[in-house]
């Protein structure tokens, strides 16, 4: 069918109700701003999941990155987005403005040069993200050695996207079918869900970011879901292979172990981690025991947003307490969150 023809169907579709879930920040972003949902039958609704990194990062870990870059002889280094993600207090923005040593980097190996300009400082990473980045922070680690970088240290907040859908499939979230994420996808391959499919008897398609690739794969998953196939379907062949990818398993065992680990509003989610081996202890800032998620503001409701058992717009602070200027929960910080794309719609 061209492209027109599957528009046309998912636009009149007047079936039983599907629900269909992101679970990736840029498709989140990709589909607020391509309008996606605005060419979609109202018997077909899109839920955004926990997709987004800086979303489902605890408030405890945010409390740990201020700690230390009020340290006297640490410098915490991160990407932008994660400057105003609310801690239980106050965000890392703010902690900078009053004193706090941190930099803003666009790379996690910029690390490398600013440890080699200055020895005797500590440059601690904030190490957020899913499988799509744990490999650059193995790389991160592979210099570090090779160029006996001393200085260099991680605070973790790596996870794993298949703990999450289990925990969402196990616990009354309501999802016909899985948009899987591309990013992801092409670093593990297409068939690192197949296993949830099976057990849970759920459709995955693997999606691209583009408007054309997002139709192609929503049209393909409410066909499986029509038709009760529970499998995983590539649609982003161009990018992502079928198989998984050895070299990076490899690359990721070298260095990190699956562990329990928290996410934001949603709590201890088994074996959907990554910590840091003992052997590579000297490169981990402290980054277990940070489970604590403490809410800025008792009324964000991010946590039910995240699992699709609410809206962004059922949030009694979103768009008023609540803004991009003035984010009180997570989900509004990043341009991948939810409420933040709810909130420019």
């Amino acid at each position: 069918m061209e492209l027109p023809q599957l528009i046309e169907f998912l636009k009149n579709y007047n079936g039983r109700k599907i629900r269909l879930m992101e679970v990736c920040g840029s498709h989140t972003h990709a589909i607020a701003t391509n309008g996606i949902r605005d060419i979609l039958s109202p018997d077909i609704e899109l839920l955004s999941g926990p997709g987004c990194p800086v979303c489902v990062t605890p408030t405890a870990y945010i409390d740990k990155l201020i700690e230390l870059s009020l340290q006297p002889e640490i410098t915490v280094v991160t990407f932008g987005d994660l400057l105003r993600v609310p801690g239980s207090k106050e965000s890392l923005n703010e902690a900078k403005g009053r004193g706090g040593s941190v930099e803003m980097v666009y790379s996690p190996m910029d690390v490398l040069t600013l440890a080699r300009k200055n020895p005797y400082r500590k440059y601690v990473f904030a190490a957020v993200g899913f499988e799509t980045t744990a490999p650059v922070y193995t790389l991160l680690l592979d210099n570090a050695i090779a160029q006996n970088l001393n200085n260099i240290q991680l605070l973790t907040a790596l996870k794993t996207m298949p703990g999450a859908i289990a925990y969402l499939c196990d616990n009354g979230a309501k999802i016909d079918g899985f948009i899987a994420p591309g990013h992801v996808c092409a670093v593990t391959g297409a068939d690192y869900f197949n296993e949830l499919a099976k057990k849970y008897q759920i459709p995955f398609g693997v999606s691209g970011f583009a408007a054309k690739e997002l139709v192609v794969a929503i049209y393909g998953l409410v066909q499986m879901v029509l038709n009760n196939e529970y499998q995983v379907k590539n649609f982003y062949t161009s990018v992502v292979a079928q198989g998984k990818n050895p070299i990076i398993e490899q690359q990721l065992e070298k260095y990190f172990t699956p562990a329990d680990v928290a996410w934001r509003g949603m709590g201890i989610i088994p074996d959907s981690g990554l910590f840091l081996k003992d052997d590579y202890a000297q490169f981990d800032a402290g980054s277990r025991g940070l489970d604590v998620d403490n809410k800025k503001n008792k009324a964000c409701r991010c946590g039910e947003i995240l699992m699709g058992k609410a809206k962004p717009a059922d949030c009694p602070l979103f768009g008023k307490n609540c803004t991009p200027m003035s984010p009180q929960g997570a989900c509004m910080v990043s341009e991948e969150g939810s409420c933040f794309n709810s909130w420019r719609r």
